[in-house]
């Protein structure tokens, strides 16, 4: 898909991924559309000032986009919890669904009936490999993330024929701020592979551009994620020493 004069919407454009993702768009001539929390950006694009974690923020986002029509949407914001399942704060519980889950979804319903009457358009929900291996001690992110998948499949089969095309994209970790220092131990420890935020802004573009229906960036994880949907036990027996040493970073 020639990218060139389309209009893009990107959610949480504005971190350090999103700018990544958003500066190669705005190279392809692309008219790009940030929503964000933050309050400038630093690269020449429309912004549009919104919290999609609560519902009525979501819904003054929606209220700003509905009037336009928009060729990609692409859900990139997102929110991360790594500890203990007990200790998440309830606030921050439905906050990751709400920015994970319930925003790509009802912006999807937003954008996707114009789509559809038009006969041509691009949903794009960037997921996780988290989504697919749910991990322990990410356990409202994985699930948010697993429910961004299953979206994606439903919408990409209930658009079927129509000219809409659903894309979703499944990096591993990837170093970025959403990372906090105590991830960042759990990576140390566990030699988790991480990626590059411009190697895997680079990945998600090119999807874009090429509509793929389903790509998950990183080896072996990618491989990983077909062993645990038929074998979901031995994926169990690989990650149980890690998720043991998760544990002891929070008895310390």
């Amino acid at each position: 898909m020639r990218l060139k004069g389309k209009k893009i919407l990107v959610t949480g454009g504005g971190g350090g991924l999103g700018t990544l993702i958003c500066q190669r768009l705005i190279k392809m001539q692309a008219d790009v559309t940030v929503v964000d929390r933050a309050a400038s950006l630093s690269f020449d694009a429309e912004l549009i000032r919104g919290d999609l974690s609560t519902a009525d923020g979501i819904a003054e986002v929606i209220r700003q986009i509905d009037p336009q029509h928009w060729d990609v949407l692409v859900n990139l914001a997102g929110l991360q919890y790594f500890g203990p399942f007990e200790r998440e704060s309830s606030d921050h519980l439905v906050a990751t669904y709400m920015v994970n889950l319930v925003a790509p979804a009802l912006l999807a319903q937003s954008v996707g009936h114009g789509m559809r009457w038009r006969g041509e358009g691009c949903i794009v929900n960037v997921g996780s490999v988290f989504g697919s291996i749910n991990f322990a001690h990410f356990a409202t992110y994985s699930s948010s993330k697993a429910g961004l998948r299953g979206l994606s499949q439903a919408l990409r089969r209930e658009y079927a024929g129509s000219g809409v095309k659903v894309v979703y994209i499944a990096p591993r970790a990837v170093r970025t701020p959403l990372n906090s220092a105590q991830v960042m131990e759990f990576a140390k420890r566990t030699h988790m592979n991480m990626d590059e935020p411009e190697y895997v802004a680079r990945r998600i573009v090119k999807a874009i551009r090429n509509r793929s229906p389903e790509v998950y960036i990183g080896f072996p994880e990618s491989l990983f994620v077909r062993i645990n949907a038929v074998a979901p036990s031995l994926v169990d027996f690989a990650l149980a020493k890690n998720d043991r040493r998760a544990s002891e970073l929070f008895a310390e």
